[in-house]
């Protein structure tokens, strides 16, 4: 027991015992700012589980959608700052959202506390499996034709899965037109049904189409392959370099959780990570499990908010007013 114990405080931040002393003794709730069946919802639906499972109340999902995860996150913002409530961070909301929208409901800095980097995708570009493309260059020879109209779906204004497009469109000289939905599931559905012609979105949203066959997955925006779908290549093997989009997720609280608090649901979160069948069920959807204290997230979140600061500047991508 005691070389277990070492060993788990080697993977895990090693907590002060008074962070033990609070235990959750009704649900904490995890506000979810994208509708069911994306990989916010499904990533958060996995750790949830297991993080509760030995707990008096099991861990609730509440999905509440709408400006691309600025309504969950801040109703999350603003609840009470007593360990029960976390709100899902990911790269639109808690990173570009502040560079493309003009007025922001919350503030990160201000607003939320750090609890717990849960794990980062690639985007995948999809279309459905009748389509004549079956490379992304066949895709981009297929767009260029003249009098070809091209629409694609992304999860909302300023995620990553508007932005990428809208880079290619720049660098490549396509004019897609991009139509918003209220979460990567409705896009995807999109796609299938033909009212879009293509998708740029999480892979743990797409891999079941991908692998039922509903879609056919033509390349993923991250720096290697991704293991899940090993024989896609990626846009620079695809001759479109520095288009490399990792997006990741995570956990924030109320501001004003007691230290201990949050100490404690990182070590749950972790604990729950952890986890073999986890991290195996994790992998299959395409998600690389990441953890560790909540230091190392927030100093990925503020690189990150830099980094698509100078993306929209440098891009003049028009900031949304509402």
């Amino acid at each position: 027991m005691l070389r277990l114990a070492l060993a788990l405080c080697a993977l895990l931040p090693c907590i002060p015992a008074f962070a033990q002393e609070w235990q959750p003794d009704r649900p904490v709730r995890i506000i979810l700012p994208f509708p069911p069946g994306g990989a916010t919802d499904l990533i958060a639906r996995v750790l949830a589980e297991r993080a509760s499972r030995d707990l008096p109340h099991r861990w609730v999902i509440e999905n509440r959608s709408g400006a691309n995860g600025n309504i969950g996150m801040a109703a999350a913002a603003q609840s009470a700052p007593d360990g029960y409530t976390l709100g899902a961070c990911t790269i639109g909301n808690c990173a570009i959202n502040a560079a493309i929208y003009a007025r922001m409901p919350f503030d990160i800095e201000r607003d939320l506390v750090p609890v717990f980097w849960s794990g980062s995708v690639m985007n995948a570009l999809v279309v459905r499996p009748d389509h004549p493309a079956r490379t992304f260059q066949e895709f981009v020879a297929w767009a260029k034709q003249p009098g070809r109209q091209v629409s694609y779906s992304s999860s909302g204004f300023g995620s990553s899965n508007h932005l990428l497009p809208e880079f290619i469109n720049g660098r490549l000289g396509l004019h897609m037109v991009h139509v918003p939905f209220r979460g990567g599931a409705p896009g995807m559905q999109a796609v299938m049904a033909g009212d879009t012609q293509m998708m740029f979105e999480n892979t743990p949203t797409l891999i079941g189409g991908i692998r039922g066959g509903q879609l056919r997955a033509l390349a993923v925006s991250g720096s290697t392959r991704d293991p899940a779908l090993p024989d896609v290549p990626t846009l620079e093997e695809s001759g479109m370099p520095n288009a490399v989009i990792e997006p990741w997720f995570g956990y924030m609280a109320p501001r004003g959780t007691p230290p201990n608090v949050v100490a404690r649901l990182n070590t749950l979160l972790n604990m729950a990570l952890a986890d073999e069948v986890v991290q195996a069920r994790l992998r299959d959807l395409g998600t690389r499990p990441e953890g560790g204290p909540p230091e190392r997230f927030v100093a990925h979140v503020r690189s990150e908010i830099a980094r698509w600061r100078e993306v929209v500047e440098a891009n003049r991508i028009e900031r949304i007013a509402e």
